[in-house]
């Protein structure tokens, strides 16, 4: 039994470990380090094994288990990242938002519109638009690009493509930024599209040859790393659209990455997770692989207050589920 534990000890610092380096996300970018990105996607399997392993020094009756529930503590923001159990705001919602990643309509344009016009919001942001046509009630979309579509009801200000002549077949990211004035106010709408990672079911699914899987597993961290590099080159764009605006921000999109990735801490920098704020229950948003992945995000300036926070996971127009926030604005 003592060998058990000890196996078990050290399983529990390894897992601690690498933990610890998902956090380092925040400091050390992928063009210098690239696995604690890595790291960021198994985050749900490490924090599981970490608690459960916690729970047998505690019915263990081991000291230890303090230690571990204590260090425990710092990872509850980033647990926190992925569930969350916000309590109901008391403020009145007169803003709302919707973003879908819509895999170039291949689910039906008839259907996508008819989701979007029930949702009744303000501003709908679609990514991977593939430059369609969509009808959706009272909004109008004022600029055309492949890959991102803004639809507001209010008037547009102003508008810039930041990767702009930068798209091609291996560049498949897009991103843009809408100024709109509403009820008297100019806001900043970004909408977000990072470099995908091109991932075919086959691709990642393991068919228990170990030969074969092996190859697998080597041919998807082949396909991460580069993108990793590409978004730390198209998060620093997006950044100087930020921090020079002029106007609060509302960022959305699909970042290709998840919560505690390079990607997350450094473009909500100064801005709050719509979801950690006011999000209930799973905030993953992207189920064609089954496993729990967090891609779509609204992040906001801090004068801007959440509300709601919803992943509608009762319809399946995409390999994406639809985001919807609301928010007050003063």
């Amino acid at each position: 039994m003592k060998i058990i534990r000890l196996v078990l000890l050290i399983l529990h610092f390894g897992i601690l470990f690498l933990l610890i380096g998902v956090l380092l996300n925040a400091y050390i970018p992928p063009k210098i380090f690239p696995w604690f990105n890595l790291l960021s996607l198994g985050f749900p399997l490490l924090i599981t094994g970490y608690i459960l392993l916690t729970f047998f020094w505690i019915f263990s009756w081991k000291k230890r288990a303090f230690v571990f529930m204590f260090v425990g503590l710092f990872f509850l923001n980033p647990v926190k990242r992925w569930v969350n159990y916000s309590t109901d705001k008391k403020e009145v919602a007169n803003l709302k938002i919707v973003t879908f990643n819509i895999k170039g309509g291949k689910f039906g344009l008839e259907n996508i519109n008819r989701f979007v016009n029930d949702q009744n919001a303000d501003i709908v942001l679609i990514q991977e638009n593939a430059d369609l046509e969509y009808h959706f009630n009272g909004l109008k979309k004022d600029f055309k690009n492949p890959v991102v579509g803004t639809y507001s009801k209010y008037r547009t200000v102003a508008h810039k493509e930041l990767f702009q002549g930068m798209y091609s077949e291996e560049f498949n990211a897009f991103a843009e930024y809408t100024d709109i004035e509403i009820k008297g106010k100019i806001y900043r709408i970004i909408n977000t599209y990072l470099q995908p990672f091109k991932f075919e079911k086959s691709m990642v699914k393991l068919n228990g040859n170990s030969q074969q899987d092996e190859q697998k597993v080597k041919g998807i961290i082949k396909r991460l790393i580069p993108a990793f590099k590409m978004h730390q080159e198209q998060i620093e764009i997006i950044r100087r659209s930020i921090d020079e605006s002029p106007y609060p921000v509302i960022l959305t999109g699909d970042l290709n990455s998840v919560p505690n990735s390079y990607e997350y801490y450094h473009l909500g920098k100064g801005l709050n997770d719509v979801f950690f704020e006011a999000g209930k229950g799973s905030g993953t948003s992207f189920h064609d692989y089954k496993y729990p992945l967090r891609i779509d995000f609204v992040f906001v300036s801090p004068s801007i207050k959440p509300v709601s926070y919803h992943v509608d996971r009762s319809i399946k127009l995409s390999d994406h589920f639809p985001v919807i926030a609301t928010f007050r604005l003063e």
